[in-house]
């Protein structure tokens, strides 16, 4: 038998998602996310990107919208 699987440490990877100031501190997001990934930390909420998957079901679910989209960057568009 083997061991489960343990998730991997928290790494400078970018999260799908990110938690605005708007974040009234409902943990509707917290409580929809199927994998985890929001979690509380110093009185706001961290995406853990190595947990995140992207489906997107915490920021259908925020009553404040403070739950948004990470912008990605386009590797051909200059800095």
């Amino acid at each position: 038998m083997t061991a489960p699987a343990t998730p991997a440490p928290p790494t400078a990877a970018t999260a799908p998602v990110f938690v605005t100031s708007r974040c009234a501190g409902c943990g509707a997001c917290l409580l929809t996310c199927p994998v985890h990934a929001i979690r509380p930390l110093g009185g706001t909420l961290l995406v853990r990107a190595d947990l995140c998957t992207g489906c997107l079901e915490c920021v259908e679910v925020c009553p404040v919208d403070a739950v948004e989209e990470t912008p990605v960057r386009d590797p051909q568009e200059p800095s």
